[in-house]
């Protein structure tokens, strides 16, 4: 579409950051490396998690991200590093996990909680130590709330620990007062939670769309974005925005072109039906302006480049949208090609200025910690 230029990072501390990535997908080599990490009682049974009820047929990754040593796309920082980062100029990339993100869908949540947790101590080890533009996110298996308030305590005072990131498939919708003690931790630590599909349908979660189980990968992947608007809702409705008015969400690969009818959607009801939300002193989509952030990929590209650009205008884009490549995933968008023409103060925003603010990034990341 646009054809914009991409510079490479300058690493300058005068220098604000031009692209950040909020949503890059880092894989273990061998899950050897995370039953390390976990308590004795579990290492035996190693890691285990729900497989993906649906095939694609061109496969989750790209071929051509592979390592040359044929590990799988994703485990090699060197090749990550090469392929993406200096190719497009990436000044940060936001990690945040791949499927093993359906391991918060399994029914033992005490042995999910503890996978969440060796997860993510395998990923301040192995990945954020290596400083650069990495910074990560705490993956939480919501099943088991006040666990993960423990470990978000425990591991989110790391400097390069920028957020948490749950499945957007759960067992009860998001607002629900069984996982408000993630919320206080989150909230407390200045960490914004995102979420992130793949788990629709497994394990504990509810079917992946509205009409149940559907037939294909193609059927779920172009509802990925009704599960979002599920969950958005219900934490809107729920009174978690307004309960919690420091904590900011991130809605990661649901598309975005939803949003502007969501949010009048919301608007209109609360109008005649407010008395059910007393808690929400202002109309819904306020709330998810100040305190909501949608990450592009997987962008909508209609012929019209046009139309998009509309659709970032009424959603706010220049506050409320985070670019994300979804790398190395099949689906990945590039920065050179995925947005339309837009101004230039919205284009900072989109392409990094509302992440860097969001996640209180430095403009140069050799600046920050690796431990």
């Amino acid at each position: 579409m646009s054809g914009r230029q991409v510079e490479q990072s300058t690493g300058s501390e005068d220098t604000a950051p031009t692209l950040i990535d909020c949503d890059i997908h880092q894989k273990w080599k061998d899950p050897k490396e995370v039953i390390a990490y976990l308590p004795d009682q579990y290492k035996d049974r190693g890691v285990q998690s729900p497989s993906i009820l649906y095939d694609n047929v061109a496969e989750f990754s790209r071929r051509d991200a592979i390592p040359d040593d044929g590990s799988p796309a994703g485990s090699s920082i060197e090749k990550m590093k090469e392929h993406h980062f200096e190719e497009f100029g990436v000044d940060y990339a936001v990690l945040t996990g791949n499927s093993y993100l359906n391991l918060t869908a399994l029914p033992n949540r005490d042995y999910a909680a503890e996978l969440a947790v060796a997860n993510n101590k395998w990923v301040i080890d192995n990945w954020l130590s290596e400083g650069g533009p990495f910074v990560g996110s705490l993956l939480a298996a919501p099943q088991k709330p006040e666990r993960m308030a423990e470990m978000i305590r425990e591991l989110g005072d790391h400097a390069r620990v920028v957020q948490v990131v749950m499945p957007m498939a759960s067992q009860h919708p998001y607002g629900h007062e069984y996982y408000w003690p993630m919320y206080e931790a989150a909230e407390e630590m200045g960490l914004p939670i995102a979420m992130h599909p793949y788990t629709e349908g497994h394990g504990v979660t509810r079917p992946p769309t509205g009409a149940g189980h559907p037939n294909t990968y193609f059927e779920w992947h172009t509802l990925l974005g009704t599960y979002a608007m599920g969950q958005l809702v219900s934490l809107v409705a729920e009174g978690v925005l307004a309960k919690f008015p420091d904590l900011n969400f991130v809605v990661i690969e649901g598309g975005l072109s939803w949003v502007p009818h969501f949010l009048w959607r919301m608007d209109k009801d609360w109008k005649a039906l407010r008395a059910q939300v007393p808690y929400l002193q202002k109309p819904p989509s306020e709330y998810v302006r100040d305190q909501v952030r949608f990450t592009t990929q997987p962008i909508e590209e209609p012929d019209n480049p046009e139309h998009l650009l509309q659709i970032l205008e009424m959603m706010h884009a220049e506050e409320t949208v985070m670019f994300a490549s979804d790398y190395p995933h099949w689906d990945t968008d590039s920065p050179v090609y995925a947005l339309p023409p837009m101004s230039d103060e919205m284009e900072q925003a989109v392409m990094a200025g509302n992440a860097q603010e969001l996640y209180g990034l430095p403009n140069n990341p050799t600046t920050l910690p690796t431990n």
